[in-house]
């Protein structure tokens, strides 16, 4: 080919949440002589990853955000769009909501239409009873499904639907515990004596911050010296700083907003907490386990998150807070290499990146498209 193959990957924004950190892992890697992506995403909002997929020679372009009282507009968008852009022949879907609209008129045109699931609900509220509709005839519409882990494929295609399981990979070395660099973020947090306990994810009620806010209220009355560094934005960062400036903590919780260097603020943590209240497969969570930290977690998320044992501590969600701080203070001490561990459970970059883009490269040649 004398041209790489454009893959068009649809999101809703391109900030650094789970799915879009994961297929931009994938971006980074791949033969971008065979494989080149572009992006769909229903904002005009600059987003955390714009600048650097036009840097690697992807074109971003831009839908209305689906409100549903703009149903037809929305339709005619994407009319327009494939019209105008004819040469897209294979589409991967990030969004569930609305994927049963485009991927329908996607498939009409003759375009390779997959959707890939990466959670295992939709929350709650009107807005997710909507969302259900409309995802639900996905597992008929798409011509392939892929998902993040056996508990989100099942949860949006059914036990009945083949899928194909795209494990949220990772550059492990990345990752990989450094002592220097942890006592530079220390240093630069300001924590060098303190016993910190991290978060990664974005303000939104399915990360559960008001919880997490509520244990670390005990830690802190049990552990003086203990500091929670919360990494990522979104809408309910607000609330959260209220709460927590509520409760007396303001001195002793760290809010990063978004940050491009994960992989080092890791080093500086000692016990990564997750309480979220539903998860596809957290790649924060295999980037924590990567990095060698413990990592207390809600029973909710899949045992396939699980890359070394005596990294990860499940907890009820109904548990009160006492015994999620008892949790995290029992495991303050561990720090494992988990390397070889997250590789062997196919979790590193390198071998899905080989994986997909044959898989592209396949569907591309079988359909003639």
């Amino acid at each position: 080919m004398k041209e790489p193959v454009r893959i068009l990957h649809v999101f809703g924004k391109l900030n650094r949440g789970g799915a879009e950190t994961m297929i931009m892992n994938l971006y980074r890697e791949i033969d971008r002589s065979k494989i080149q992506f572009d992006f769909v995403i229903h904002t005009e909002e600059e987003c955390d990853y714009n600048l650097e997929i036009e840097s690697l020679g992807g074109i971003i372009h831009h839908v209305p955000q689906y409100t549903g009282k703009n149903h037809f507009k929305y339709k005619k968008a994407w009319r327009d769009f494939f019209i105008e852009h004819s040469s897209y022949k294979i589409i991967h879907s990030h969004v569930r909501s609305t994927a049963s609209i485009y991927l329908a008129m996607a498939r009409k045109r003759g375009i390779y239409t997959i959707a890939h699931s990466h959670n295992t609900s939709s929350g709650s509220g009107v807005s997710s009873i909507a969302k259900n509709i409309l995802q639900y005839r996905l597992r008929y519409i798409a011509d392939d499904l892929f998902a993040c882990s056996k508990d989100a494929g099942e949860w949006l295609f059914g036990n009945k639907c083949h899928f194909h399981i795209l494990k949220n990979a990772i550059d492990t070395d990345k990752f990989r515990f450094n002592e220097e660099i942890r006592q530079t973020k220390r240093a630069e947090l300001n924590v060098t004596d303190r016993l910190v306990i991290g978060h990664v994810g974005r303000f939104d009620p399915q990360k559960n911050h008001t919880f997490l806010i509520d244990i670390f209220k005990v830690i802190n009355l049990k552990w003086e010296n203990a500091t929670l560094v919360l990494i990522g934005d979104g809408g309910l960062k607000n609330s959260i700083e209220k709460k927590v400036n509520d409760l007396g903590l303001e001195k002793t919780v760290i809010f990063t907003g978004v940050r491009s260097d994960v992989p080092e603020l890791l080093q500086a943590v000692d016990v990564f907490l997750f309480p979220s209240l539903f998860e596809g497969l957290p790649l924060t969570l295999v980037e924590a386990q990567a990095a060698g930290l413990p990592c207390v977690i809600s029973d909710t998320i899949t045992r396939e998150i699980v890359m070394k044992d005596e990294l990860i501590t499940f907890v009820l969600l109904e548990d009160e807070p006492e015994t999620w701080a008892d949790e995290v203070l029992k495991n303050r001490a561990v720090r494992l290499n988990a390397q070889d561990e997250i590789k062997n459970n196919g979790y590193d970059i390198h071998s899905s990146v080989e994986w997909l883009q044959a898989y592209y490269l396949k569907i591309f040649a079988e359909n003639k498209v």
